[in-house]
């Protein structure tokens, strides 16, 4: 960890309660409060919410996908363009991935070395080659403050050498990762960036333990636990992440990639983890469904045709203060825009008061409780 890193950013834990942390990041654009849910921008936009909404309902940090950035508009662009935060709208910290989860996802098109991965866009078919050296440098143009270094994520299923071997190439890559970031830095490029290091392993704890080891020998300011939410078991997820947040220094913060349900959220806030992103709350409101009590609520059902009820009762979002559940649904039914975005906002919210709820709980002592109570509306689902 350089010495702009530590005077750019720090990270401070506030409260424990059973496993669960509350703590502080500080951040040259802004402080973030952990627990933390990051909404997704994968294109440079949160789909349907404005960055002024998403600052009103309660949004700390936002995510963007390098993968797609790169490739369209190209980071070289946004560069241009007065970097990421102009190009977004948003004055508040901004987290990149690498692009690894995107590119390994396209399994058919992309060949994997050592050295990095070439593949065929999404949008063209044309060829491009990522290495950890480019997933920096476009990190750097893009000007995120949060960045990912490049690693390899097995699909849930892989086999136990198909994981080794995704483990000790995504090593490799971290301290290539480090390297290219040290030298960006000493050439004084845009502004500080905290790099975090991946922990692989599927569901193998050994494999996790070489991983979080090799990775703690590079120093890295704070650790994202990958490979998981990949396909594998839930009892085996939740189980590895707490055997992962145990091997990672308790003064760095931890990161998960990729989970979004409100009880998932809560599983692993209880594991130690402090930062977690995914597409879900804003991927269902786009099919009609919103987050309650209880679980999910679809509007596409009938019944909710003549209901005068809001959506959740005490939700301070526009949906629920404004419209009923019919006029949301029918909204929904005739795919109007403004359905779309108020579904959006809802569940953004619905998640944000939710783990704002665990961070007070933590602070009071008192997340065991708040966790049985989230659990005694029922179990993830249908709710209606």
């Amino acid at each position: 960890m350089t010495s702009e890193t530590l005077s750019s950013f720090r990270f401070e834990v506030e409260a424990l309660s059973q496993g669960a942390r509350a703590g502080t990041l500080h951040t040259p654009r802004g402080v973030v409060r952990t627990p933390c849910f990051m909404p997704v921008g994968t294109k440079g936009t949160v789909k349907a919410v404005s960055p002024e909404r998403l600052r009103a309902i309660g949004a700390q940090i936002v995510l963007a996908n390098t993968y797609h950035l790169a490739l369209r508009p190209g980071s070289e662009v946004v560069a241009e363009l007065g970097g990421l935060h102009r190009f977004m709208g948003w004055e508040g910290p901004i987290l990149t991935d690498s692009g690894g989860f995107q590119v390994f996802s396209l399994k058919g098109t992309a060949t994997i070395r050592d050295e990095g991965v070439v593949f065929r866009s999404v949008y063209d078919g044309s060829t491009h080659t990522f290495t950890p050296e480019r997933a920096m440098l476009e990190q750097q143009r893009l000007g995120a403050d949060l960045v990912m270094c490049f690693d390899e994520c097995p699909p849930g299923g892989s086999t136990r050498e198909a994981v080794a071997t995704a483990v000790r190439r995504t090593q490799a890559w971290a301290r290539r990762c480090r390297d290219a970031h040290l030298l960006a830095e000493s050439r004084g490029h845009d502004g500080p960036q905290m790099l975090f290091g991946i922990v692989q392993g599927g569901t193998h704890l050994d494999l996790r333990r070489e991983s979080a080891d090799g990775l703690l020998e590079l120093d890295f300011p704070g650790y994202a636990i990958g490979g998981l939410s990949v396909g594998e078991e839930r009892v085996a997820m939740l189980d590895t992440t707490e055997a992962t947040a145990a091997m990672l220094p308790p003064e760095r913060p931890r990161y998960f990639m990729g989970i979004g349900d409100p009880a998932g959220l809560l599983e692993v806030i209880e594991r130690g983890i402090d930062m977690f992103d995914c597409v879900l709350p804003t991927r269902v409101a786009r099919m009609g469904t919103a987050f309650v009590p209880g679980g999910r609520l679809n509007l596409r059902n009938a019944e909710h045709a003549r209901s005068g009820e809001p959506l959740e009762s005490g939700c301070p979002c526009q949906a629920c203060t404004t419209f009923s559940r019919g006029a949301l649904r029918h909204f929904v039914m005739q795919k109007e825009i403004l359905g779309l975005q108020l579904l959006t906002e809802h569940n953004l919210v619905h998640v944000f008061r939710l783990v704002e709820g665990a961070r007070d709980a933590i602070i009071r002592g008192r997340f065991a409780e708040f966790k049985r109570a989230f659990g005694s509306l029922g179990e993830p689902g249908s709710a209606q």
